[in-house]
C-alpha cells in the first residue's frame, strides 16, 4: 500500500511539474516572432515605445506585462537577453520632481545614463486580466514638432503630423510612454546615495551626461537624446 501511495505521489508531482513548464511562456521568443509586425520597416532606432504599445495592447496578466517589459531597451529599441540584470537608478517624477527609484533593463550602459537625464516618470494605472494595477513608466515629451527630429528614427512610428500617433505608441497625459520602471517607488536617501556613487549610474553617467552631444559615440549616441530632450 505504501509503495502504491509513493508511486501515486511521484506521478502526481511529475504531472504538476510538466504542467507548470507547459504554462511557462517564452516571452523573448514571442517578441522575436512578432518583430516584423512591431517594426514593419525593421527600424527599431529609439523605438522602445513601439514595444510598450505592443505589449500593453495584449490581453495579458500583470505578470506577463512585467516579464515582457524586461526584454527591450526603452532608449534604443533593441531586444535584451532574457538573463540580463537591470541597473538600479532613479528618474524624476514629472508632477512632483521627486526622485523615483527602480530597476531598468537596458541593452548597454549608456542607455541608463540617457534615460536618467532625458526622461521623466509618471504613475500609470491599467486594467489587466487579473485586475487594475498601478506602476511607474518612463515618458518623454511630444517630439513631433522638432525641427531636428533624428532622421534615423521612423517619425511615423511616433507622430501623426505634430500630434502623437496613438495608434503606434502609448500616450499618457500628452507624453509618450517609452518603457517601464520596474519596482518603482519613492527613493530613500541611501538609495539615492547608492545610485550617485555607483560606477555606472554615478561616475560613468556623470561623465557621459556632461559630454557635448556632438561628441557622443557610444550607445544610441545622439539619436535618443535628440528625440527626447
Amino acid at each position: 500500500m505504501k509503495k502504491k501511495l509513493r508511486k501515486f505521489f511521484l506521478i502526481f508531482f511529475i504531472f504538476i511539474q510538466f504542467e507548470s513548464i507547459a504554462e511557462e511562456k517564452n516571452y523573448h521568443k514571442e517578441l522575436i516572432t512578432d518583430w516584423s509586425r512591431i517594426f514593419p520597416d525593421q527600424n527599431r532606432n529609439a523605438a522602445g515605445p513601439k514595444f510598450f504599445k505592443y505589449i500593453i495592447d495584449k490581453k495579458i496578466t500583470y505578470k506577463d506585462f512585467i516579464e515582457f517589459n524586461k526584454l527591450y531597451c526603452a532608449v534604443s529599441g533593441s531586444l535584451i537577453d532574457p538573463n540580463s540584470e537591470p541597473d538600479f537608478l532613479y528618474a524624476y517624477e514629472i508632477k512632483t520632481n521627486e526622485k523615483i527609484c527602480g530597476d531598468y533593463y537596458k541593452c548597454c550602459i549608456p542607455c541608463s545614463c540617457d534615460i536618467m537625464k532625458y526622461s521623466e516618470v509618471e504613475k500609470m494605472k491599467y486594467e489587466f486580466l487579473d485586475g487594475l494595477k498601478e506602476f511607474y513608466v518612463f515618458t518623454i515629451k511630444n517630439p513631433c514638432n522638432k525641427e531636428d527630429f533624428p532622421d534615423r528614427v521612423n517619425k511615423s512610428y511616433f507622430c501623426d503630423g505634430e500630434r502623437i500617433n496613438i495608434d503606434q505608441v502609448y500616450s499618457l497625459n500628452g507624453r509618450i510612454v517609452i518603457g517601464l520602471l520596474h519596482k518603482g517607488r519613492s527613493c530613500k536617501k541611501e538609495e539615492i546615495d547608492f545610485v550617485k556613487s555607483h560606477r555606472v549610474t554615478g561616475r560613468f553617467c556623470e561623465l557621459r551626461n556632461n559630454t557635448p552631444l556632438e561628441n557622443l559615440e557610444k550607445g544610441m549616441g545622439d539619436i535618443f537624446i535628440k528625440l527626447a530632450r
